[in-house]
């Protein structure tokens, strides 16, 4: 029996209610990154709104859309608030790995209603020993684990082991907030206003049922992929699903930066020279190329996000090529973001220093977003060079 939603929506629909929302987000953008975290009003706002559950599955209480609205939705909200738009990303790609994990699991979350927000840290970062009976019994350190605060459950990556030691999957556990620690470590350069502070595990308890392979996970080879039955975002390849949800607030946090640019810099003098901004043709070369490298990588993660789609839809596997290309797409966006804003905040002048500056803040947040392992560009880079070689990834993470 599904889970009731806060609402339906029409994948057109999550756009405009996305859109709406940006005058109220950039009003509290500064707060979160006073806070060094998501202001709460921002995540009752995603919950009222049904934007949380962008594609979570229908089952499970959510909207059951589609990787292009996901990038829709949180390339609009980067608009308003870098910070809400990562929080965003990284609930909606739980949301969606919680249409892998057991009913009942999904029950523990759910039962109650489809709102629920999920963090996690997905890598095996933890070790966790499998009891005679199914359970586990896990510890473990976990950084960056992103909007922690208003979330009850988390995902944890760990080693899998048995109890004479054997190593037997990578995979992660379901696990309520109140059983874990909370560090208040989150003082960084970017990206403060996610919240991502640190969790620790020690010797904790999780029932069986409360666990997903990483590996079936990334392969298709959990229960959504091998039933007629589910729907077509659930059986999306896991690994882009994933990159996709962390890299798409980057073409929205660019274009906000790009339209304060252009809003302030009309009329301003260049210090110690006879010109004009607006007129001065450097700046106008460094906004065109800008504005260019932006619209550049919203078409990078728009294709990314339709060839999830077509996949999905056909409830096929990637072919490795495609896998590969994908997982340096993912990180080719952000970097032009990243490119872009950085000229721009670098040819406006020294009052762009200012931390009050949706600019610098902007680039910070850029700077950051493309420091995360999985969106290193080098790293995704040599991975789509090993393939196109016919070398395998190197990594099962693709």
């Amino acid at each position: 029996m599904d889970m009731p939603a806060t609402q339906r929506m029409a994948a057109g629909d999550a756009k405009r209610i996305a859109e709406s929302l940006i005058p109220e987000l950039q009003k509290r953008a500064q707060l979160a990154e006073d806070s060094r975290q998501v202001p709460r009003e921002n995540i009752e706002l995603l919950k009222k709104s049904g934007l949380l559950q962008t594609i979570q599955p229908v089952s499970c209480g959510g909207q059951g859309l589609t990787m292009r609205a996901h990038v829709d939705v949180i390339s609009s909200i980067a608009r308003g608030c870098n910070a809400t738009a990562w929080v965003l990303g990284v609930y909606q790609a739980h949301s969606w790995m919680m249409g892998h994990i057991s009913r009942q699991a999904q029950q523990d979350v759910y039962g109650k209603g489809g709102d629920q927000a999920v963090a996690a840290v997905i890598g095996p970062r933890g070790k966790a020993t499998r009891q005679a009976d199914g359970s586990y019994v896990f510890s473990g350190f976990w950084p960056f684990a992103s909007g922690n605060a208003h979330a009850d459950w988390l995902l944890l990556g760990n080693e899998i082991f048995d109890e004479a030691g054997q190593k037997l999957d990578d995979g992660d556990l379901l696990v309520p907030k109140s059983d874990l620690e909370v560090l208040d470590d989150w003082h960084v350069a970017g990206l403060q206003g996610t919240g991502s502070s640190s969790v620790k595990a020690t010797n904790v308890a999780v029932p069986a049922h409360r666990f997903v392979s990483l590996s079936a996970l990334l392969e298709n080879a959990t229960t959504p992929y091998n039933d007629p039955e589910a729907p077509a975002p659930l059986k999306s390849q896991a690994g882009p699903v994933l990159g996709l949800c962390i890299a798409s607030g980057a073409a929205g946090v660019a274009r906000g930066a790009l339209d304060e640019f252009i809003k302030i810099v009309p009329g301003k003098r260049v210090m110690y020279t006879g010109h004009v901004s607006h007129e001065w043709q450097p700046m106008q070369r460094a906004l065109g190329e800008a504005a260019a490298k932006i619209h550049a990588a919203e078409l990078v993660l728009y294709r990314v996000a339709d060839d999830i789609d077509d996949y999905a839809q056909l409830g096929q596997k990637m072919p490795m090529s495609l896998r590969a290309r994908i997982r340096m797409d993912i990180t080719l966006a952000p970097r032009l973001c990243r490119d872009a804003i950085e000229e721009l905040y670098t040819i406006g002048g020294a009052a762009g220093l200012s931390l009050k500056s949706p600019i610098q803040r902007a680039a910070r947040n850029l700077q950051a977003t493309c420091m995360h392992g999985f969106l290193l560009y080098d790293a995704g880079a040599e991975i789509y060079g090993r393939v196109l070689f016919g070398l395998d990834p190197g990594t099962p993470v693709v």
